[in-house]
């Protein structure tokens, strides 16, 4: 009784301390992710007043928050919307995957770390957080861009490539033979193509089994439809974050518009208790030391991420702003980083002792810094220099008359 008793006095006194930073951010017309990241950290492990209670409550709201993001942005989009992308955004994901995971692995070889810490920082370095950009995407009006499907598509590649990544990731990590390997790799193939299929091919009878018409039932019938896929595919190997990604794929009509309006405010909740866990578990204490090289790596590693929005988007026929727009809001590295840093902190055979703290700093900075870059394409000082820089492009020449 008295450990439930602390655990509704931590959290509720957590979620009112976010409720009130979240007004406060929004007052001064900033992100309220970083005041999110710092509330976490002051109540963390190492932090001024350490919350025990209630850290595995903030875990699974975590991975929740983490699955609702994604399913939300699914909705806005079809089964045909996504398949187009995916192909078009085909090659804007193979430059992702070469700007963005080359840095980490070289980067890791430059401090002598070996071959192996070189593959995990790779995996660090090179994936974007779809959870900070759909939360970023949400709070500056910009689901509906031009230049969102571009974000998404390089966004669900990344994540299909994870599912690819992280057996391969967990079979070198303990020692296992190519075989074993080569299994898991084989299972997590077949369950992206299974879910795929089933998303594009059924979705329009999943949609008719849940009805608009009752709110209530929608709301469970979704949420358990969402957990339950998004669990099945994590149980394989698979991100959970593509499973809810495809469920919301799946959904159409009005049903999908409804489930949009009843999700919401749940999603609104979990993403915020998915930063405050993200801060929760990182220890202040650990990061001092690889603060300086974690910072190289994200100025690195945050301008090619923004070279390959820029390139995406340009590749879509996006217009400047656009492209730079799509840029900035993919420079927040998050779940996928940590999740990867952690397979290394657990493996059976010893990698690198300070890749984890360095990790974790990598990814505060770029968090802290990916939804303030992201509204800088709205300022009028770049709108002002975008201004400049067209207009001293020379002008495009006009075809001679036959």
């Amino acid at each position: 009784m008295h450990e439930t008793t602390t655990l509704l006095v931590e959290v509720g006194a957590l979620l009112l301390l976010l409720g009130l930073l979240g007004r406060l951010s929004r007052r001064f017309g900033v992100s309220p992710i970083p005041l999110y990241l710092i509330a976490g950290l002051a109540f963390g492990q190492g932090g001024l007043l350490p919350l025990n209670a209630s850290e595995e409550f903030f875990a699974v709201g975590a991975e929740i928050g983490v699955i609702l993001l994604l399913v939300m942005l699914g909705l806005e989009y079809s089964a045909g919307e996504l398949v187009g992308n995916l192909r078009s955004a085909a090659p804007a994901g193979l430059i992702d995957a070469v700007l963005n995971a080359l840095p980490g692995f070289a980067f890791a070889l430059i401090l002598g770390w070996g071959w192996l810490a070189a593959v995990v920082l790779a995996g660090v370095t090179w994936v974007s957080s779809s959870g900070v950009i759909a939360k970023v995407l949400g709070d500056l009006g910009r689901v509906g861009n031009r230049e969102t499907p571009v974000i998404l598509s390089v966004l669900v590649i990344e994540d299909l490539a994870m599912a690819l990544y992280l057996p391969l990731l967990t079979a070198l990590l303990a020692g296992i033979g190519l075989i074993k390997g080569g299994m898991a790799l084989a299972v997590a193939v077949l369950t992206v193509i299974a879910v795929l299929f089933v998303a594009i091919r059924y979705g329009h009878l999943i949609s008719t089994a849940l009805s608009a018409k009752d709110p209530e039932a929608l709301l469970l019938g979704v949420l358990g439809l969402t957990l339950l896929v998004a669990g099945v595919a994590a149980k394989l190997q698979v991100s959970a974050a593509v499973g809810a990604f495809l469920v919301g794929i799946a959904l159409s009509g009005p049903v999908a518009h409804h489930a949009t309006e009843l999700l919401s405010p749940l999603r609104d909740l979990f993403a915020a208790v998915f930063f405050v866990f993200f801060g929760l578990v990182t220890n202040p204490m650990d990061m001092p030391p690889v603060l300086l090289p974690a910072l190289a790596l994200a100025v690195v590693t945050m301008g090619t991420k923004l070279l390959t929005g820029y390139l995406a988007a340009r590749r879509a026929g996006i217009a400047e702003p656009g492209r730079w727009r799509a840029g900035f809001a993919l420079t927040p590295r998050g779940e996928f980083s940590i999740v990867i840093a952690g397979l290394a902190v657990a493996a059976a055979q010893p990698v690198e002792p300070k890749l984890a703290a360095l990790a974790t700093a990598y990814v505060l900075i770029t968090v802290v810094a990916g939804p303030l870059l992201a509204r800088l394409p709205d300022t009028p000082w770049f709108k002002g220099w975008l201004r400049r820089r067209t207009a001293a492009r020379p002008p495009a020449p006009v075809p001679a008359a036959d």
